[in-house]
């Protein structure tokens, strides 16, 4: 297991849990690399076979050319490297975020860098520290140095040969957050076991181990959503006032345990929704092994369209094993994630006199809050009204090209933010679902070393979540722990809009709106012209607008009294 050290933060990375098989004589013949292979070429897996993790370029030639019941592809290969999951190390945002805090604290910047890597890109992380090397990943002379020996590995993100050796020991614990998963750290040349849920038999097995060096082991322990909160459960210290490491640690995200507090704990895991099952049955290697049920597809869906789009945009310069088609897929399963299983709208409104009453009810989907995750991430109300002319009568939620929300007093002012409604009746007041994070001092800050709790967060809460019965960590703060329709399983919010001198009926657009990085989030390394990879980020985002997705949408017609 990984040595202790100092903790500050990560960007963290959904962990996978996957299906393997060995390869048969009728694998393609191919050379292992036992040597990094300097300068991964664009649009095509890494290559490496380490002491203890080997690049995805090693697994993919057998699971790939995979069909379920219906024809589809359903390729374990082709969908992960098309996935967050495998790009987790390539965001530019991750980078910039983990120079961006370095600047701040220098002489803590290896730790810093270690707590980033853990989950970011593990396999070279831990590599590194079992040999006694700096963690240190940053391109100066780390291993996004493509000169460095760990670049293959640094490369592949959150890969195959990570998440198929952690070890089931301490699940669920406090210890497994933060990425304190566990694995064999003995080198086993050839008999480095990889866990699936299926049984490999002996002949399989074998050739697999002279294959890839790893020895298929069956185990029910990849199927559960603790594996997934290894790295999904967040603690970070911050910095105090003192400029001290705090003992107190901050809850920066945590979904598994969210989660755990609504009633999907009960029927379905992580892996569900994020790893939607093959339809029927579908071999897991391309080899002549058996077929079968269920395959869990490693697409790992979740709603970060906007870095899709930036990778597909960008694939030499951020060296993307998948091509700009394959983001593309992952970028449409993104959307119809968000658009059919996060939230829907409903409401109706009502003329009464000169004031239009409108009710809006927000209904979650999903199996933990929404948004989720990592802080920067926010949705929000936008609401129209115009009359039988086609006039605009009243807008919230309006948002500009910048990606800024009209009328959000954080995107205009850092140091303040939008509180929760229960009633809105002015075009400057937004109904935006979002934490807001607090330091020593309470003001608002987006430096997670400084991040010490939440001056807000109304992220909208899944089925079952009972807001007077869960810990702190998972608490709701602000207005919005006393809003008595903000439940588990949605919120309800009124309009009440003065429409003297407008001319009846008039007709209502709602839409919830999603960002994946909030203004105030992706504008925060504008100023910091000594952190070279935030020019880079900005070099792409500023010819990508930061677009919100439309999670749903309703049109209502004003009734008469």
């Amino acid at each position: 297991m990984r040595a202790n050290s100092t903790r500050l933060l990560v960007f963290a990375a959904l962990l996978a849990l996957g299906l393997l098989a060995g390869c048969t004589d009728s694998t393609p013949s191919r050379p292992a690399p036992t040597v990094p292979v300097v300068g991964v070429e664009t649009g095509q897996l890494p290559r490496l076979r380490g002491d203890f993790f080997s690049a995805s370029g090693e697994c993919g030639f057998c699971h790939t050319a995979l069909k379920d019941n219906a024809g589809k592809d359903v390729s374990i290969e082709t969908a992960w490297r098309a996935s967050i999951m495998a790009n987790a190390s390539r965001d530019p945002y991750y980078r910039a975020s983990v120079r961006s805090e370095v600047l701040q604290k220098p002489e803590y910047g290896e730790a810093i860098q270690e707590k980033c890597a853990v989950c970011h890109l593990p396999m070279a992380f831990q590599t590194a520290i079992l040999k006694g090397e700096s963690p240190a990943f940053l391109p100066d002379t780390g291993y996004f140095n493509p000169a460095h020996p760990l670049y293959p590995l640094a490369l592949d993100g959150v890969s195959c040969t990570l998440c198929h050796q952690i070890k089931g020991e301490n699940f669920g614990t406090m210890e497994s957050y933060s990425g304190g998963y566990r694995f064999e750290t003995e080198p086993l040349p050839g008999q480095r076991p990889a866990y699936g849920r299926f049984a490999v038999d002996e002949n399989m097995a074998a050739v697999m181990r002279n294959a890839t060096g790893y020895q298929p082991v069956q185990s029910e322990h990849v199927t559960q959503s603790e594996l997934c909160a290894v790295c999904h459960n967040l603690y970070t210290p911050y910095f105090t006032n003192q400029g001290k490491l705090s003992t107190d640690l901050f809850p920066e995200q945590t979904p598994h345990l969210e989660w755990l507090a609504s009633e999907f704990s009960n029927t379905a895991s992580c892996q569900t929704c994020h790893m939607p099952a093959a339809e029927g049955e579908a071999a897991i290697a391309n080899t002549g092994s058996p077929k079968r049920s269920p395959l869990m597809q490693h697409t790992f869906i979740g709603g970060n369209r906007y870095m899709l789009e930036l990778l597909a945009a960008n694939p030499d310069a951020l060296n993307t094993s998948a091509t700009p088609e394959q983001l593309g897929q992952a970028r449409l399963f993104t959307l119809q994630q968000l658009q059919q299983n996060t939230a829907r709208l409903s409401g109706n409104a009502r003329q009464e006199g000169d004031e239009l009453i409108v009710e809006v009810q927000v209904e979650v989907l999903t199996g933990h809050k929404f948004p989720t995750s990592f802080p920067s991430r926010r949705a929000w109300l936008h609401l129209t009204v115009k009359d039988a002319n086609g006039k605009t009568v009243f807008e919230s939620g309006g948002w500009r090209a910048d990606g800024s929300i009209v009328g959000n007093e954080n995107d205009l002012d850092e140091h303040l933010f939008e509180p929760h409604y229960q009633t809105i009746t002015q075009v400057d007041q937004v109904q935006i679902y979002e934490p807001i994070i607090g330091d020593p001092d309470g003001k608002v800050t987006t430096t997670l070393l400084r991040a010490q709790h939440y001056l807000k967060d109304n992220r909208l809460l899944p089925r079952g979540f009972d807001k007077t019965q869960v810990s702190p960590d998972i608490a709701v703060y602000g207005e919005a722990a006393s809003d008595e329709d903000f439940i588990g399983g949605g919120d309800s919010v009124q309009y009440r809009v003065t429409t003297a001198g407008f001319t009846a009926p008039f007709k209502v657009e709602i839409e919830l709106l999603y960002q994946s990085f909030g203004y105030r989030w992706a504008e925060k390394f504008r100023s910091q012209t000594d952190n070279p990879e935030a020019l880079e980020f900005y070099r792409y985002t500023d010819k990508l607008p930061n677009a919100p997705s439309i999670i749903s949408s309703l049109l209502l017609t004003a009734s008469e009294p």
